[in-house]
């Protein structure tokens, strides 16, 4: 799976880092305190904002597999990184980080999580994790991840899964027919098979309670207002426009809801924490 540009991740992390839950954060920290270091794989992560979201919480000394299928992706990543550590080296493919006193090392890997995901999460790490990754995978996917990841002992820890909710403001007459159009257009294929879409939270429990794991979940809205009307755009925009391609919307209901500009949304998402059995 790729085509996420740089550009659309930059401007959504804001709202990103705003939304998680806390609690779950604070709840894996805990659940990690101690191991030295902590390993840990990122699944899909993009230009790297799960990393630097999630290891200021964590431990002194971290490793980190950042994993995407999209060169252009890891190359962002590693250059947010860099500038985003308070010190930093490079030695290869690899980068040593130290920020806010922890010591950070990250190599980046290019792979095919369809075909590659066992052995991209082998290796037992301590933590596999993503972001706003699973409700673009198939309902299969996701029980092929916590598969693997029971099969190591590893902790999970995703956040930002979409959950189906989206309200605007100002509302149009069209916002529910919408809503259902889009959330048709996510449970599309995406690169995983048919995808789960706003069931995605749901799916990711069940799989990981099967595999005998607790489970916590946590509501993590984004809530945009004016203050980020580039990323309101943006986001009526992309939404506008999947909804064109499923065809269940008339073009020109598309184009009016399209003409009311937007001060607000709140868009509905799930963070997910699933602990191993002692």
């Amino acid at each position: 799976m790729s085509g996420f540009s740089p550009d659309w991740l930059a401007l959504r992390e804001p709202a990103d880092v705003r939304a998680r839950d806390p609690g779950l954060l604070l709840a894996l920290a805990g659940y990690l305190a101690g191991r030295d270091p902590i390993e840990v794989v990122d699944l899909g992560c993009g230009t790297g904002a799960n990393i630097r979201t999630t290891a200021p919480a964590l431990g002194p000394v971290q490793s980190w597999t950042l994993v995407d299928y999209d060169p252009v992706l890891l190359d962002a990543a590693r250059g947010a990184l860099l500038d985003w550590a308070d010190e930093s080296s490079e030695n290869g493919e690899s980068i040593a980080l130290k920020k806010e006193g922890r010591a950070i090392a990250v190599r980046f890997r290019r792979a095919d999580l369809m075909q590659n995901l066992e052995a991209v999460i082998g290796g037992q790490p301590d933590l596999v994790t993503a972001s706003a990754l699973f409700d673009l995978s198939s309902v299969d996917f996701i029980r092929r991840t916590a598969r693997a990841v029971a099969a190591e002992g590893a902790a999970f820890y995703t956040v930002l899964t979409y959950d189906g909710v989206q309200t605007w403001s100002p509302v149009h007459p069209a916002d529910a027919e919408m809503t259902a159009a889009f959330n048709a257009h996510q449970e599309t294929d995406k690169g995983f098979g048919s995808a789960a879409g706003p069931a995605a939270p749901e799916a990711l429990a069940l799989a990981f309670r099967e595999q005998g794991y607790a489970v916590q979940e946590a509501s993590s809205p984004w809530r945009i207002d004016s203050s980020e009307q580039a990323l309101i755009e943006m986001l009526t925009d992309g939404f506008a426009g999947a909804v064109a391609e499923i065809s269940r919307v008339a073009p020109d209901v598309i184009a009016d809801w399209l003409s009311v500009r937007r001060t607000g949304s709140i868009v509905g998402h799930t963070d997910t924490l699933a602990l191993p059995p002692a």
